[in-house]
């Protein structure tokens, strides 16, 4: 059975079929709400209340085919809320600053890492986009901006990850090994 399938069948109140599209998509929830809150807790909550209102609404989603766009809106809104409740210094103060002794540089270099070291409003773009494997058109509609908004996000944030990767590899092919 197809998604699209899955998805008239919880529009018209099936709850299973419900369950079956969130399970396929936790994931991809999970891991976006974690780039946008960080906080496990949140991470936590902000699901729980997307996943109550998408069930909640469901019935309301006009094109089966956008459930996961829609999805992702319910979860980016929720996700907003909760960062308007909280101080963002707050957040960036508990991400701690870890330097392993003896390590080897190159296994500190992680795309997820560097990912979710950029401004929210690339991050979210590039998770959705390269993570999450949305197309422009289903970035833009979950974020409600223009296509070109996204494309022009996507293009800094390559841009900024680039310049990071370039500067990390210069600085450690000038590095003797010991």
């Amino acid at each position: 059975m197809d998604s699209t399938d899955l998805v008239n069948q919880a529009i018209q109140g099936d709850r299973e079929a419900f369950i079956r599209l969130i399970r396929d998509i936790e994931n991809a929830l999970y891991n976006t709400a974690k780039s946008m809150l960080r906080k496990e807790e949140d991470v936590a909550d902000a699901i729980q209340e997307t996943i109550l209102n998408a069930y909640k609404s469901v019935h309301t989603l006009r094109e089966p085919r956008y459930f996961k766009t829609w999805l992702f809106r319910i979860l980016i809104n929720e996700c907003n809320t909760m960062l308007s409740r909280r101080s963002l210094s707050t957040a960036y103060a508990d991400v701690p600053s870890v330097k392993r002794e003896h390590s080897n540089p190159y296994d500190e270099v992680d795309m997820r890492e560097a990912v979710d070291r950029l401004e929210e409003s690339k991050r979210i773009v590039v998770v959705l986009h390269y993570f999450e494997d949305l197309s422009l058109r289903q970035v833009a509609d979950a974020l409600n901006i223009s296509e070109s908004a996204v494309k022009m996000r996507l293009t800094r944030a390559r841009q900024e990850l680039y310049q990071k990767f370039k500067n990390f590899r210069e600085v450690n092919l000038h590095v003797k090994p010991v």
